[in-house]
């Protein structure tokens, strides 16, 4: 069976169309086709307080060509999710009614805990061993989100206001980074090593800038060199030195800031990359829903 899962986030929208088969008694995603449009919501919303009436144009385009894109591949079912920037957009229900009338795609806005819920569903299914305790780091363009594992067991997780977009435009909290270092304190046990998973377009982009395998991790010291890399040279050597397309070059610097912030609080010294996010949990819930 196929299924579309769209993820309406505050940099980019997201089109994952995957296809489950079984092999060998394990479900299997296989992505048939993935479609990324930077509509960037988060620039209106945090600055306005709403999405703009040219945003919110563009906004109902992506849907419309993300339905047809689904009709061409005649998915099963289709689901989409708005996270962050749809969360503190004042008119976001008005947007979502005016999308289910030019396509008839309702948008669920999510809560950062069930943002993080189906993120982290993914890890259950991963080859992970289960005695081994793990923090997974979800860096996203308004919001972070941390979760805690320990003997497959999620713990302890926090979704928290601060991503890139956020950052880009100064409205983060001087309070948050002493607000993950104080639940970090609360609910990791610092005394023991964890493996440290992130998720994200920004790390996913780090892992391949640094030609890291696809079971290897990435060091703290290794990003963390990125990082001054990278901030060394302005926006538009950033792009063509590093073959970044512009709304990922402003982003991974305040990206990689999270990440190295959080593993230093965790007192890491690298972070794995499995590439999975949102979407691939999507589907996944679609199909045990239909099953």
């Amino acid at each position: 069976m196929k299924y579309a899962a769209i993820d309406i986030g505050t940099n980019a929208a997201r089109l994952l169309i995957g296809e489950l088969v079984e092999i060998n008694d394990v479900t299997h995603l296989i992505k048939v086709s993935y479609t990324r449009i930077p509509l960037r919501l988060g620039e209106d919303v945090f600055d306005l307080g709403r999405i703009s009436k040219t945003k919110s144009e563009d906004f109902v385009k992506t849907m419309q060509a993300f339905q047809l894109i689904a009709d061409i591949f005649k998915v099963n079912d289709i689901r989409a999710v708005a996270t962050s920037a749809m969360r503190d957009a004042e008119n976001g229900d008005k947007i979502d009614r005016k999308i289910i009338d030019e396509t008839g795609i309702e948008i669920e806005i999510i809560s950062g805990d069930e943002e993080a819920r189906i993120i982290f569903s993914n890890f259950s299914r991963m080859n992970i061993a289960k005695d081994s305790p793990y923090v997974v780091i979800d860096v996203g363009g308004g919001s972070t989100e941390i979760s805690v594992f320990e003997n497959g067991e999620r713990l302890a997780s926090k979704s928290f206001d601060v991503g890139t977009i956020r950052i880009l435009k100064d409205k983060v909290s001087s309070l948050i980074w002493s607000e993950i270092h104080l639940w970090i304190e609360s609910h990791v046990n610092l005394t023991e090593d964890h493996l440290i998973f992130g998720t994200g377009g920004n790390i996913n982009k780090a892992h391949k800038m640094l030609n890291a395998g696809l079971d290897s991790s990435l060091s703290l010291k290794a990003l963390t060199k990125l990082r001054s890399d990278l901030a060394s040279v302005d926006f538009e050597e950033r792009i063509e030195m590093y073959q970044l397309k512009p709304d990922r070059a402003d982003v991974i610097i305040p990206a990689l800031d999270i990440y190295i912030y959080i593993l230093k609080e965790i007192k890491a010294k690298d972070i794995f990359v499995p590439k999975v996010g949102l979407t691939d949990g999507m589907i996944f819930e679609m199909h045990k829903k239909a099953n």
